[in-house]
């Protein structure tokens, strides 16, 4: 994708931050790589300031989602670059949302290796596009993930 403007080292790093958000929420689909290797565990150490600001404010998945699709996104104020990471981080912890109903919805009694296999694919899925993501992010350029960039940069056109 082109640049559409300079990042400075502010947007670079609020933008390479917001990836943290789906990473909080795709930790539930972990639970059988964590077992197996303890050592993956580390991967929650970032993650320990959200998951105390969700711990102490009812409705903070909510509330963020909110206030960062109203006051960000839709703020021009804010750079394009800033704006579309935040649309795609939002994008990816609505697809864990739904992959997350699906799975319950279809798959709850099925246990087993299937299901293991299921949780570990989404986890290592996210996972990679995530830090594929912050890397880019910090970097200053546009991360490309199939099929939620488009969707992210049709919501952030300019």
């Amino acid at each position: 994708m082109t640049r559409l403007g300079s990042n400075d080292w502010k947007d670079r790093l609020f933008a390479s931050l917001v990836y943290l958000i789906p990473l909080y929420y795709v930790l539930e689909f972990g639970i059988f790589l964590f077992n197996q290797f303890p050592f993956l565990r580390l991967i929650t150490i970032p993650l320990l300031p959200l998951a105390y600001l969700y711990s102490i404010i009812p409705f903070a998945r909510f509330i963020i989602f909110i206030a960062l699709f109203a006051l960000v996104i839709r703020n021009s104020k804010f750079s394009h670059f800033l704006r579309y990471n935040v649309m795609q981080a939002i994008l990816i912890d609505i697809l864990l949302i739904l992959v997350n109903l699906i799975v319950g919805i279809l798959l709850g009694g099925i246990g087993g290796l299937f299901i293991e296999t299921l949780y570990n694919v989404i986890f290592l899925g996210t996972l990679v596009a995530c830090v594929y993501s912050i890397y880019l992010s910090a970097t200053g350029k546009y991360a490309e993930l199939p099929g939620i960039s488009e969707a992210a940069y049709s919501q952030v056109p300019f």
